[in-house]
């Protein structure tokens, strides 16, 4: 194998040109460098590659089988190149993205709106998982980005704090009466509550709070998503918690009412991450830090 890719270039130039003199010009060497190089490449494939005539060089039949694949890889360095080149002007690439279901409706949704709207030629694929899937998705080189619930703590990723969350309970019209007045954790706890399967961060962030003021929430109710939940607990089946700004629209518009608690549950944190040792593409990249820039 020829370890010097300058020799094939010289010889790609100087079959295509048919001459010594217009390969130096459009390599920018000098005519005996040309030969040198030529000479160098029939040395190492132990024959003659060109013959020379008055007109110029012509190819000898080794030659020509030579140009046969020098010609089709100079071509797919050229395809390459386009393609990179497409790729870092968004016109062409790929965006792998991991997020669980209400992330992606209510954080991720609006960005990628934004930004196929801009780049459509992107292609976007979305994974829906739990946080906890979704960084390992991001560690085993399956996604470039993901949209999480924080505080999340791992040396391999890099975090990116994009906006909060601010959890409450709320019931349908069978329970509108509990919003009169404030809840005491003794009087929540003894009401038909419905929440998220063990497993998902917003549930677990609940557990936590609850635990942290002596209190353990046991639910009547567990179910795999937050549309479900809403579903139920318009029904009239107990009562939910849910981040308030997935429900703006249905507290607006009375099909939701917002129950008080004498404590209230602190605001969480939702962020980016990525992997911290692996660059990310183009088109990677821009959705990052268009994500960032709109905090």
């Amino acid at each position: 194998m020829i370890h010097s890719m300058d020799l094939y270039q010289v010889f790609y130039f100087t079959a295509k040109s048919g001459s010594l003199s217009k390969a130096a010009e459009e390599l920018y060497i000098t005519q005996p460098a040309v030969t040198h190089a030529i000479k160098q490449l029939e040395a190492k494939l132990g024959g003659p590659l060109f013959f020379r005539t008055s007109r110029g060089v012509t190819l000898t039949t080794e030659g020509e089988t030579l140009y046969t694949y020098i010609e089709q890889a100079y071509h797919f360095i050229q395809n390459g190149e386009r393609k990179i080149g497409e790729m870092h002007q968004l016109t062409d690439g790929e965006v792998r993205i991991g997020a669980g279901d209400t992330l992606c409706k209510h954080v991720l949704l609006p960005h990628l709106k934004t930004y196929h709207a801009s780049f459509p030629k992107i292609k976007v694929q979305v994974f829906n998982r739990t946080t906890a899937d979704t960084i390992a998705l991001l560690k085993e080189g399956k996604i470039d980005i993901g949209i999480v619930n924080l505080p999340i703590s791992d040396s391999h990723v890099d975090v990116s704090a994009i906006g909060s969350l601010q959890d409450c309970f709320v019931a349908g019209e069978r329970y509108k009466h509990l919003t009169e007045e404030q809840l005491s954790f003794e009087h929540l706890l003894a009401l038909p509550i419905m929440l998220l399967e063990k497993g998902s961060s917003s549930r677990a962030y609940i557990d936590r709070f609850t635990k942290e003021h002596g209190h353990v929430i046991k639910p009547e109710i567990e179910l795999g998503s937050v549309d479900l939940l809403l579903e139920f607990t318009r029904g009239g089946f107990g009562i939910t918690c849910v981040a308030r700004e997935f429900i703006a629209a249905e507290l607006a518009a009375a099909q939701l009412f917002e129950i008080q608690l004498e404590q209230p549950i602190p605001a969480r944190n939702v962020g980016m991450i990525k992997l911290r040792s692996t660059p990310l593409s183009a088109a990677a990249m821009h959705l990052y830090r268009m994500m960032q820039q709109e905090v």
